[in-house]
Parts: C-alpha cells; sequence; structure tokens
C-alpha cells in the first residue's frame, strides 16, 4: 500500500525539482525555441556557472546566490561574443543547421575538458546556510536547498517575462521569433536582436549554474545529464512559452520524483521520457504551444 505522507511528499519534492528545472531550460528556450539556435552547449555554461560560484564561494564566503546573479552581466557579454562567432561562421552563411550544431557541440566538448584540466572530477560544492536546514508542515518536508533555487528560479522567469512584454528591445525578441516583418517595422537590426537575445540565455546560465550547486555537488561532466531534460521540458512547454516550459518542467520533476520514490532512480528518466512522447502525441505542439 501507498503511504500518504510519501507520496505528499515526492509530489513535493518533484515541484521543487521541476522549479529548478525551468531555471536550467529559461536559456534553451530563449535560444532554441525563439531564435532557433540549437545550443547543446547550454550544460557547459551552467556548469561554468556552478564552478564560478564554487570558486567564489569557497575562497570568499560569498553566498552562492549573489554569485550567481552578480556574474550575469559576464556571462552576458560572453554570449553574446559566442553569438558573434556563430554568426558570422554559420549563420550569416546559411549553414547553422549541421554546421552550427557541430560547432556548440565542440564548445561543450571543450569546456568540459577545460574545466576536468583546471578543478579535476573530484565533487565540489558550496555552503550556505539554508543548505541542510528543512521547513516542516506536518509530515511535509521543504529542504530548504531545493526551496530556495525554486523560489529564486520563478524570480527570474518572471523578470525575463515582464522584460520580454514590457520593453523595446524585449519585444524586438519576441518578433524574432514570431513575426520578422513585424522587426523589420520596429527598426531593429535583426542580428543585432539575436545577440542580445543569446546573451541573455547565457546570462540564465550563471544563476542556474549557481542553483545546481546549492541542490547538489558538481563535476565538470555532470552538465551532460540535463541536455536530454532540457531540450525535453523546451519542446514540451510549448517552445517559446516560459508559463509553457515552466509547467513542463514541473511535470518532469514530479513524474521523476514520483518514480525515483516508488519504482527506483534508474526508472525515472524513462518514465519521464515515455510521459514526454505521450504528452506530444496528443498536443504536438506543447501543453501551451500553438
Amino acid at each position: 500500500m501507498i503511504s500518504l505522507d510519501l507520496a505528499v511528499n515526492a509530489i513535493v519534492a518533484g515541484l521543487l525539482l521541476g522549479g529548478f528545472y525551468a531555471a536550467v531550460t529559461v536559456g534553451v528556450t530563449i535560444s532554441f525555441g525563439m531564435l532557433d539556435i540549437v545550443n547543446i552547449a547550454h550544460p557547459a555554461f551552467i556548469m561554468l556557472g556552478s564552478f564560478v560560484a564554487y570558486i567564489l564561494n569557497s575562497n570568499f564566503a560569498i553566498d552562492p546566490i549573489l554569485i550567481g546573479v552578480a556574474m550575469t552581466p559576464v556571462f552576458f557579454l560572453v554570449g553574446m561574443a559566442v553569438y558573434q562567432i556563430y554568426y558570422y561562421a554559420f549563420e550569416r552563411r546559411g549553414e547553422e543547421s549541421i554546421q552550427g550544431l557541430a560547432f556548440f557541440f565542440g564548445l561543450l566538448f571543450v569546456a568540459e575538458v577545460a574545466l576536468i584540466l583546471v578543478f579535476g572530477v573530484d565533487y565540489r560544492f558550496v555552503e550556505a546556510p539554508y543548505i541542510g536546514p528543512s521547513l516542516h508542515f506536518g509530515f511535509v518536508d521543504l529542504p530548504l536547498r531545493m526551496l530556495i533555487p525554486f523560489l529564486v528560479s520563478l524570480l527570474m522567469l518572471a523578470v525575463l517575462q515582464v522584460f520580454l512584454g514590457r520593453t523595446f528591445i524585449g519585444r524586438a525578441i519576441l518578433a524574432v521569433s514570431q513575426d520578422r516583418l513585424a522587426l523589420q517595422l520596429m527598426a531593429a537590426n535583426p542580428s543585432r536582436v539575436k545577440r542580445i537575445a543569446f546573451g541573455i540565455s547565457i546570462a540564465t546560465a550563471s544563476v542556474a549554474g549557481a542553483l545546481l550547486i546549492i541542490i547538489q555537488p558538481v563535476e565538470p561532466s555532470i552538465g551532460r545529464d540535463y541536455i536530454g531534460r532540457i531540450f525535453a521540458i523546451c519542446v514540451l512547454g510549448g517552445m517559446t512559452s516560459f508559463p509553457g516550459m515552466l509547467a513542463g518542467a514541473i511535470l518532469i520533476g514530479v513524474v521523476e520524483s514520483i518514480t525515483a520514490t516508488f519504482y527506483g532512480p534508474s526508472w525515472a528518466p524513462a518514465i519521464a521520457f515515455g510521459f514526454l512522447l505521450l504528452t506530444l502525441a496528443v498536443r504536438p505542439a506543447g501543453i501551451l504551444g500553438r
């Protein structure tokens, strides 16, 4: 017989996990869903964010979330530089499909090897007052190391949603994915808009990396574990929809958590991706896709 408290805690843990999944996926929702750039190297930037948080936290005892937020301008500039290389080498020449994918795959490999050469393969972790304690509501446990990243993720999504809907550059980014004619009428340069948007997508990896190392210790190759989940959630949510992406992330998180609790962790990815296929069979455009 299934224990009620175990089931409720599994669902709650899945909700919190889904919030974190949204943080690691939002950058790909921008680059892949809105810009049609298959940035398979996004997990490498997340890992870079984790190790930057580790370095500054271990040496200066700075809160990892503050580090993640403070480093977003640096990651934004890195993202703009990466897009500039991608644009001149591939997109401008119409070779962004296979060659562009190979470029990002190579970037993922180089970044991972570089992190291994610098940090080795040992797991690294950060210290913060909220890593360890939990809140208790009856038989429901809320680990702060999961709750805090969940709240930070929701805040980041809200800020991005307001930015895209209320600012000129935000509306221009949406126009890139929806209506190129409207973008031209706005007198905006498409490549410049895409460069800024890609910079924003990489900037989110700084925060996501800090949240990841709060949730679990990391080593350089762990980012590869998230590639499938990231793109699955992006597609499940409807590609360009932040609310849809969040709903997809929470669904995947809850399904994984329940599966891991009652059937074992090894079944979680298979059940989650089976759920993805079933959902897309019913709604090919995703949960909130059009």
